[in-house]
């Protein structure tokens, strides 16, 4: 099968060897995504703009894939401080409310950068 690599060009893909997205067939996988911009962390100490920010950049990457949000079928919440679990519910629900993918939310002790709140990766299949 085909193997299509989607890279949101950051310094990173290459230095530690990962792709914002890999499509195998009718199977994309998106990588961890953070509320990172360039250098910069986007809307600092807000559990629900991360929120909507990442998921905001992760149905980029599925289009490039040639997918879109419908086609998520699991994805991960690595929060952490699970106390907000209602923010980032909130900016899941956002999206998903509908589409209603498999999801876990998980408090981890702590992200690449103490300003990120939440790291989100999915897995989408196009139908």
């Amino acid at each position: 099968m085909k193997r299509q690599l989607i890279s949101s060009g950051a310094k990173w893909e290459d230095l530690v060897g990962y792709s914002r997205a890999v499509r195998v067939g009718n199977i994309i996988e998106v990588a961890g995504t953070t509320a990172v911009n360039g250098e910069e962390v986007v809307a600092k100490g807000d559990a629900y703009g991360q929120t909507v920010y990442i998921i905001e950049k992760i149905k980029s990457a599925l289009e490039e894939a040639g997918a879109s949000l419908e086609d998520v079928v699991r994805t991960r919440m690595l929060v952490t401080d699970i106390s907000k679990w209602e923010e980032f519910g909130k900016g899941h629900g956002k999206y998903f409310a509908k589409i209603k993918p498999a999801s876990t939310m998980v408090e981890v002790s702590k992200l690449i950068n103490d300003d990120l709140l939440i790291e989100i990766e999915v897995t989408a299949i196009i139908g």
